[in-house]
């Protein structure tokens, strides 16, 4: 995993193009995201270039552009404060946090996030479109970019009443090149170079307009790894979040990209790039990164669709840290809005909000609450809580298809389970006996039904539970079952069981659940079992009528 992502120069002009939008839309963002952190602009700016060149150049999403994000900068604010005196303590935190991305990629963990509805990507992506729209409002009128979606609203109607005329025509321009340059310009000459040209030319002739500045630039300070082993309890709980939030955020992007680029990334090996970045980054003063959705996009609809991509987007960063910072400071803020606004209306998942009320109401509800929390809480929370309701949905419904599959069988004439013989010889004796016929996975969410619905039927002598269909149980089903076991012998009734497979056998010989049968009552085929029941009501019989006759 080790491996660097060499890949050939097929597509390095759509890579140099998304490579270049991508430092464009990373750079304030980096930067924003050091202060906010507490470390400092420079070191937002140098996990951006750490993170984003050996994430691309190790990682396992082509397309993915990476660096500090949202979430990770509040947990890196909190690490920052909990061990503001050792800045090195803090830096090997991050480092720390790399070190476990790497264990959680050879440990093959990336997979489990393939796992995510599509409602909730879905929802995921069209909250991240929304936020991009709503953010760019402020700075498209003339006014400094806030802080989150709940200030960019509340001070939007004072904007709108004294808007700064220039800097919205500068934004208004940006937008409308991105959003009308002919496909055949923008191959030669990408639309968002050609928005961020046209709309800085445009300020220096009206002038009030709002300029990036000046950034800080310089070479960083290396931190070698510093252990304080009086709060080493406290490095390893902050690195651990860290990672795991990191992941998660890195990997939900890289699922993003594949929907986006129609593509399939490597979730383990993304996770062993992301892991050397910010351990890297650590070492050289940044703070902690992740895959970036916004940057991610914004590469992809320029273009980018190779690791070339987000190597050039650290390689420019880097300039812009050793000297370039003074051409960097031309660019117009309305400018940087006006994209974002294009890319924030591409974000958006229109081709599934189209469909969406055709899709089970389950669905576009789980749509709405993914994408209500991503725009007004955070990414993290909202992810979690669609996954948690999406399987919730899934218990409910394979466990209504599992309870549809328990049958207590009365005729045999109408199953297919029994041969002519064995039905006949059931028939016979089926007013003594309870057959239930199980099939499928037995899961948690058909227990209780399954315990509920057999413990009601009292009158039979044998209790036989034909498992021969169940391929699979877990713990909550094999405890149901052995509910029903003891129930039965409770009541002084025999029970028969048919058709122990191995994982079953397993699990319920684990918890003892087969020392409440006879071995003489477990048999491996229908017929087995048919025969045992006639041979038992045959012999009772024939012991009543020597009675009969004795007396």
């Amino acid at each position: 995993m080790f491996k660097p992502n060499l890949p050939g120069f097929h597509n390095i002009r759509g890579d140099i193009s998304g490579g270049l939008t991508a430092a464009i839309v990373a750079l304030p963002l980096a930067l924003a995201f050091g202060m906010a952190s507490g470390a400092g602009a420079l070191a937002g700016l140098y996990g951006a270039i750490c993170v984003g060149l050996f994430a691309a150049l190790f990682g396992g999403t082509p397309s993915q552009i990476s660096g500090p994000t949202g979430p990770m900068t509040i947990i890196a604010a909190s690490v920052f404060t909990q061990f503001g005196g050792q800045p090195a303590v803090a830096f090997t935190v991050v480092m720390l946090a790399g070190a476990f991305q790497i264990l959680m990629g050879y440990l093959r963990l990336g997979r489990f996030i393939n796992l995510m509805p599509y409602p909730v990507i879905s929802g995921f992506m069209t909250g991240i479109g929304c936020i991009l729209l709503i953010m760019q409002l402020d700075p498209l009128l003339g006014y400094s970019t806030p802080t989150n979606v709940i200030n960019a609203l509340s001070v939007l109607p004072g904007y709108l009443a004294k808007p700064n005329v220039n800097a919205m025509l500068v934004g208004l321009l940006s937008l409308a090149v991105t959003v009308f340059t002919p496909r055949r310009i923008g191959r030669v000459f990408p639309a968002h170079l050609l928005a961020l040209i046209t709309g800085s030319v445009l300020a220096f002739f009206l002038g009030n307009v709002p300029l990036l500045g000046e950034v800080a630039s310089g070479l960083p300070n290396w931190h070698w790894p510093q252990v304080d082993f009086a709060q080493i309890n406290n490095m390893l709980i902050w690195a651990a979040v860290l990672a795991a939030l990191g992941s998660i955020d890195s990997l939900l992007t890289s699922l993003v990209a594949d929907n986006v680029t129609r593509t399939f990334h490597d979730s383990d090996r993304e996770l062993v790039g992301q892991g050397i970045g910010n351990m890297v980054a650590g070492l050289f003063g940044g703070i902690a990164g992740a895959g970036a959705t916004i940057r991610t996009l914004s590469n992809v609809h320029a273009g980018g669709r190779t690791p070339w991509s987000g190597m050039i987007h650290a390689v420019v960063l880097l300039g812009v840290a050793l000297g370039l910072g003074p051409v960097v400071a031309l660019i117009p803020v309305p400018a940087l809005a006006g994209i974002l606004m294009k890319v924030g209306f591409d974000v958006i998942d229109w081709q599934f909000l189209r469909r969406v009320h055709r899709a089970p109401r389950s669905d576009f509800v789980l749509l709405l609450v993914v994408l209500f929390l991503t725009v007004f809480v955070d990414v993290i929370t909202a992810v979690g809580v669609g996954v948690v309701m999406a399987s919730l949905v899934l218990v409910k419904e394979m466990a209504e298809t599992q309870v549809e599959s328990m049958r207590s069988i009365t005729d045999p004439d109408q199953e297919r389970l029994f041969d002519p013989e064995t039905a006949a010889q059931f028939r016979t004796h089926r007013d003594h006996a309870l057959y239930l016929h199980l099939a499928g996975l037995i899961s948690f969410g058909a227990a209780n039904e399954m315990t509920r619905r057999f413990s009601l039927i009292g009158t039979y002598q044998v209790l036989i539970i034909d498992l021969l269909d169940v391929p699979r149980i877990d713990l909550s089903a094999a405890l149901a079952l052995e509910e029903l076991i003891q129930r039965a012998n409770q009541s002084d009734k025999d029970v028969f069981l048919i058709g122990l497979t191995a994982p079953v056998a397993r699990l319920m010989g684990k918890l003892g659940s087969l020392d409440l049968i006879r071995e003489t009552n477990r048999f491996d085929s229908r017929p087995e079992a048919v025969r045992a029941l006639a041979l038992r009501f045959e012999t009772e019989q024939a012991e009543g009528q020597e009675n009969s006759q004795t007396m």
